[in-house]
């Protein structure tokens, strides 16, 4: 990692704080009418897509700090918990006694999920906590949960913009929009943006376009330099200048899929700033995000660096026009 290595951390993240209560079954569509159904399973754990994507990062050997507020509860300390099992500097991340931490409950069945959300603490961090000192500890800034940070929004350009001054380079995952208006800041974000990380549905909302490939044009007619499509079951593809590539993974079974866009975030970038190239950022995100794919909740499947790179046959790599290797 050559790139400003004297800098404490190699990315820093904003906390979207919350747990998950994920349940799952053949069955977990609620009735209402107090009706009582039973389910299959359940799994509490630590949620929030930055912060799973910094449990993630931190794994792959990148020295990652989160800023954010939780809750003083019990669900606050299991997310600061958990950060700092995996390796996250937590320093960054404060107690609030008025607020709750956030929480999301999953409710999982087959191939799908429906999410019901608390924001709480999940929303907290507002633009005076973005402070320059803190930025310039960092080699990038990544920033999750685009819609649901909902006190840094209207920040946002202006966080991106003093980041982009400071040396950092950026990322941006702008998860679902709850509102599904699809806007904002983005126009203004999406320019100073390094690697654009939307999955397929986000990507076509956002760009108003009916076609992925247009849509991908459109990203990248806005001055975003690379783009990583995440494609679920059908994988990914990424776009940079004039290269494209493919990446198709073989299923899983037995999981819930959840956070495993956040860890393939983590896998691209913590192969980015290694510098590899493009086609192995994308091969070691799918490795990540199909790991986390086949596991329950958001942080059982996440591997280590040492078990992403090299060879894996569950993933394939290519580019447009040519077979898979």
């Amino acid at each position: 990692m050559s790139k400003m290595s004297r800098r404490t951390y190699d990315v820093i993240t904003f906390g979207d704080t919350c747990v998950d209560l994920i349940m799952s079954g053949t069955d977990v569509v609620p009735r209402f009418g107090q009706v009582e159904k039973l389910v299959d399973d359940y799994v509490l754990e630590m949620g929030g897509s930055c912060c799973i994507f910094a449990c993630q990062a931190a794994k792959l050997g990148l020295r990652t700090a989160v800023l954010g507020r939780v809750g003083h509860d019990d669900f606050g300390r299991l997310v600061v918990s958990r950060l700092a099992e995996s390796g996250v500097d937590t320093r960054y991340v404060s107690v609030d006694p008025t607020l709750k931490t956030g929480l999301g409950i999953a409710l999982c069945q087959g191939g799908d999920r429906a999410i019901l959300t608390y924001m709480g603490s999940l929303a907290a961090v507002g633009p005076d906590d973005v402070t320059d000192e803190l930025l310039s500890l960092a080699r990038h800034l990544h920033h999750g949960s685009f819609f649901l940070h909902t006190g840094l929004i209207e920040a946002m350009p202006d966080v991106f913009r003093r980041a982009r001054a400071l040396g950092l380079t950026t990322s941006l995952d702008t998860n679902w929009d709850p509102d599904e208006t699809w806007d904002s800041t983005l126009d203004e974000v999406l320019p100073l943006t390094n690697i654009f990380f939307p999955n397929e549905q986000e990507l076509l909302r956002i760009a108003r376009r009916d076609d992925v490939d247009l849509a991908v044009e459109w990203a990248r007619e806005q001055g975003v330099p690379i783009v990583a499509v995440k494609r679920g079951e059908g994988g990914a593809s990424a776009f940079e200048a004039s290269e494209g590539v493919d990446c198709t993974v073989d299923p899983v079974t037995g999981g819930d899929s959840v956070g495993a866009g956040d860890s393939f975030d983590a896998g691209f970038l913590a192969a980015w700033l290694r510098d590899l190239p493009l086609s192995e950022c994308l091969k070691i995100a799918c490795l990540c995000g199909r790991s986390v794919a086949g596991s329950i909740g958001g942080l059982a499947g996440q591997p280590a660096w040492a078990q992403v790179v090299g060879g894996n046959r569950a993933v394939r790599v290519r580019s447009p026009g040519q077979s898979n290797r």
